[in-house]
């Protein structure tokens, strides 16, 4: 059985086809989706989606948003959504190491809120490239 996925960013559907499984970035971990799935809605935290067609996986960076599941359709709607084939690998482990290091500084409740969201940003840009 096949699995309809929609990824719609607010400026554009990112992504519209037919796939065998999903794992989605849930705010609660990562929640496997296979086809004849019981119907759900979940909040998505900033992480890789991951797409199975056939043997290949392929990532997608999610910038948070929810995910609706029902009746083999995965509608994902999210603030933003970033191929793998976007991104510089040379960059994304640079800003992965710098947002690191910053957040593992912060001192401040305000910092910490701060550099976590780019710290999330940046690990799940480094890790849909590795």
């Amino acid at each position: 059985m096949i699995l309809k996925v929609c990824i719609i960013t607010p400026d554009q559907i990112f992504l519209n086809e037919q796939v065998e499984e999903v794992i989605l970035p849930t705010n609660t971990g990562q929640m496997g989706i296979l086809s004849n799935h019981a119907p759900i809605i979940t909040a998505l935290d900033i992480g890789v989606m991951l797409i199975r067609n056939k043997k290949e996986w392929n990532p997608i960076v999610l910038m948070g948003g929810f995910a609706l599941v029902k009746q083999n359709q995965v509608t994902v709607l999210v603030n933003e959504a970033e191929s793998e084939k976007t991104i510089d690998k040379a960059e994304a482990e640079k800003n992965f190491i710098t947002a690191k290091q910053n957040f593992e500084q912060a001192t401040s409740a305000k910092q910490k809120v701060e550099t976590n969201f780019i710290y999330k940003r940046a690990r799940a840009r480094y890790q849909a490239v590795q």
